[in-house]
Order: structure tokens, then C-alpha cells, then sequence
């Protein structure tokens, strides 16, 4: 039965609360999703929330009714409270109905699948957890097997991130290492690395993409460091037809990635 909880000053609104925070998140191994459909995704990738509130309304839905049903059977916690507390615990003035948080996967290299699929993003110092977010929901989209975040990088599991992937990151793997490790990590195996930088002349359409591969995306101001596009198999470029010089890094990913697959076939 669902534990009504109607104060502000409550220890598990306050738990929530700080999870918007990246310290409170590393130290609790959690992380918040909003909204039925993030929900659900995560529900449908097998993976329940530890805790899960929700506003009346927000449990109305019959899909709202089994997650949480199904989080108090897997012995998590249900919270019924009001929309206020939700939005005190989301920060947003017009918070969604359902609320829940989620334990953190290991984000080491060695508990990465590599064989889950051809194609992975590799994003060196991204600063923008939007960014971080979209190319998630991008390589759900591809059927790409995750991303791997290098040297000092957004938090994946803030917020903004989680909201931007739109569930995916419930479907996607998701790794943090430095650049020495990563490299390692990657000559221990198959696969091609392909970086986009503005110091080449190799046309992304007219190149050929082994698999796997892995598609390296630099930093949103300064792009790659010049020992990372030198350590890359090939350097391609997104040719542009007006002023700009180059594309939003998660832009660059998506339409990559779609060639990547697209010249496979």
C-alpha cells in the first residue's frame, strides 16, 4: 500500500530531492526520471524503481497502476503525494505526475557488452547534459549498443540528461573512463575509430565504416585534442553549405550515425 506523504520537511521528499544534486547522486547510487513515458520505457527494459511518487492523478493512468504496483512487489517503495512535493522534488514549477528513482548501472569500461552492436558514440568532454541526453535517444534510434563518455564530462544520470534521452537511457549502455583507459580498453579489441574534425578532407558520405565502429564526437567549443584525432582509424567531416563551420555535437552524432548504418546496407 502506498505511504501517503503530505510534508515538505519529510526525509524521503528531502532524499529526492537531493538527487537533482550530482554529489547527492554519486553518494546515493541514484538517479531521477520523470513522466509516464520515461517510466515505462524503463519498465519495458526490465528495470523497476527503487522508489516511485506520484500525485492521485498520476496514478489514474493503468500503466501508471502496474509500475507502481510492480515497484511495491519488487520490494521498492510507493509514495502518494501531493503535485506541490512533486514539484519541490523535480525543481520544475509544472512537474509531471510520477515521479521515481532509479539505481545507477556500473559505468566501468569491462561491464560494457561490446558485441551488443556494431555501432557505439564516443563523446570526449561534453559539457551539455542536453547533449548527453540527445545522443542517448539517438542511439536508441540507430540501434547503436551506447555511449562511452571520456575524460571529464556532463553527469548522465542528472536531470537534464535523463529527460533529454527520452527512456533511452534505460536502453542504452552508458560508460565514463579516461581517455588512456578508453584507448586501451579499445585496441584490446575489434573496431574502428572515426573521429569528426574540421582538419581533414574525407567526406562523411564517401568513406567506408568498418564495424563495429566507434564514432568519436569532441568536445561542444573546442572539438577534439589533436592526439585524440591522431589516435582515430579516420577523420571525417560534415561538409556545410552556409557560415557555420559545424554542427551541434549531438546533431553531428545523429547524422552520422544514420550514415554509419545507411552505408552498411
Amino acid at each position: 500500500m502506498p505511504r501517503q506523504i503530505t510534508a515538505f520537511s519529510n526525509s524521503t521528499v528531502k532524499r529526492l530531492r537531493s538527487l537533482r544534486d550530482k554529489k547527492a547522486r554519486r553518494e546515493e547510487g541514484l538517479f531521477l526520471a520523470e513522466g509516464l513515458r520515461i517510466i515505462t520505457e524503463a519498465r519495458d527494459s526490465g528495470r523497476l524503481p527503487e522508489i516511485v511518487a506520484f500525485a492521485p492523478e498520476g496514478a489514474r493512468h493503468p500503466l501508471a497502476a502496474e509500475i507502481i504496483d510492480a515497484t511495491e512487489a519488487a520490494g521498492g517503495e510507493a509514495i502518494e503525494t501531493s503535485a506541490e512535493i512533486l514539484s519541490k522534488m523535480s525543481g520544475k514549477d509544472n512537474p509531471q505526475m510520477l515521479l521515481a528513482a532509479y539505481r545507477q548501472p556500473g559505468t566501468s569500461l569491462d561491464a560494457l557488452d561490446r558485441s551488443a552492436a556494431p555501432l557505439w558514440f564516443v563523446a570526449q568532454s561534453l559539457r551539455d547534459p542536453g547533449n548527453i541526453g540527445t545522443i542517448l535517444r539517438t542511439g536508441d534510434a540507430v540501434g547503436a549498443a551506447g555511449l562511452i563518455l571520456v575524460d571529464d564530462s556532463a553527469d548522465p544520470y542528472s536531470v537534464e540528461a535523463v529527460r533529454a534521452s527520452m527512456g533511452a537511457i534505460f536502453t542504452q549502455q552508458v560508460a565514463k573512463a579516461p581517455w588512456a583507459e578508453f584507448v586501451s580498453w579499445l585496441r584490446g579489441g575489434a573496431g574502428q575509430l572515426v573521429g569528426t574534425s574540421l582538419n581533414t578532407t574525407n567526406d562523411y558520405l564517401e568513406v567506408t565504416y568498418e564495424q563495429p565502429c566507434f564514432l568519436l564526437i569532441g568536445n561542444e567549443q573546442q572539438g577534439l585534442p589533436e592526439a585524440y584525432e591522431a589516435e582515430c582509424d579516420m577523420l571525417v567531416k560534415i561538409p556545410m553549405a552556409g557560415r557555420a563551420d559545424s554542427l551541434n555535437a549531438a546533431i553531428a552524432a545523429a547524422v552520422m550515425a544514420f550514415q554509419v548504418k545507411a552505408s552498411w546496407r
